[in-house]
């Protein structure tokens, strides 16, 4: 189901510039209960995107409004929310867009979810790598071809997750979640100023390692540092916390970490 600007609808104007040019963002909120989690924080999100990318003056409240009502009624989901320029303009420029679009839609929960959360998963190294543009670094716009490349060949292993490098071979995120790992009592994320998406529920996670007995690092390591790694993590907004049975040839058994965050997450 589909909103465009409030109105129930499923047909975006040929001009939008979001289907023209990927002018954009996005964020993806999981739906517990009618309610949305994090809808702060997606909102907070959308609004420092919207600012990064010079975008026009969106009617925050109305799509604040939007998604707690496309979020109403049911027991869980999934509310994604997606912002444009627009229609106007000419060719690249932007000039004489004043009026962006606000797409809201839901859909059902990844169930797989669930099962991941009991069982881990396997992650794949991908052989797609992130282009390092620290202009657009961590947020979440629309232009997502090297995702969808990632996905594709992703489909073709028996991995359930893809571990992503940059093109200078240090270690990102995955397809479509953010990467920890942890050695002893020292917890690891990628930097992502160069490249990658910085999601809300790394962000929970950052927190909630805020004064506990673990310590963390903001890393720009290559694959290779997962070998003496004791566990792995990966996270996103739905899933919410997975942990990792196997990155490429090296297995992971303890939950030590996750057992941890597992609860506030």
């Amino acid at each position: 189901m589909y909103w465009i600007n409030g109105q129930q609808h499923d047909a975006l104007a040929p001009s939008d510039r979001g289907l023209q040019f990927g002018d954009g963002c996005f964020t993806t909120a999981r739906v517990v209960e009618g309610k949305i989690d994090l809808l702060p924080w997606h909102i907070e999100r959308l609004q420092q995107s919207a600012q990064r990318l010079m975008l026009p003056a969106c009617d925050w409240d109305a799509l604040e409004y939007e998604m707690v009502r496309a979020a109403e009624s049911i027991p869980q989901g999934v509310v994604k929310a997606i912002l444009t320029r627009g229609s106007g303009g000419r060719g690249y420029s932007p000039k004489g867009c004043e009026h962006p679009t606000r797409i809201v839609s839901r859909s059902a929960y990844p169930m797989h979810y669930l099962q991941w959360r009991e069982q881990g998963i396997s992650l794949a190294l991908s052989p797609v790598t992130l282009a390092r543009h620290p202009l657009l670094a961590g947020l979440k716009h629309l232009n997502r071809l090297e995702q969808v490349l990632i996905r594709a060949h992703l489909d073709q292993t028996v991995a359930d997750e893809a571990l992503v490098l940059d093109t200078a071979g240090m270690l990102v995120e995955c397809c479509a979640a953010n990467l920890f790992w942890r050695k002893g009592k020292a917890v690891f994320t990628p930097d992502l100023s160069q490249a990658g998406v910085a999601g809300l529920m790394r962000r929970r996670v950052i927190e909630l390692l805020a004064g506990s007995r673990y310590s963390l690092h903001y890393v720009s390591e290559p694959l290779e540092t997962l070998a003496d790694a004791e566990e792995v993590l990966v996270s996103n907004a739905l899933m919410p916390l997975l942990p990792v049975n196997i990155a490429q040839s090296w297995h992971y058994s303890s939950r030590l970490l996750y057992d941890f965050l597992r609860p506030h997450c």
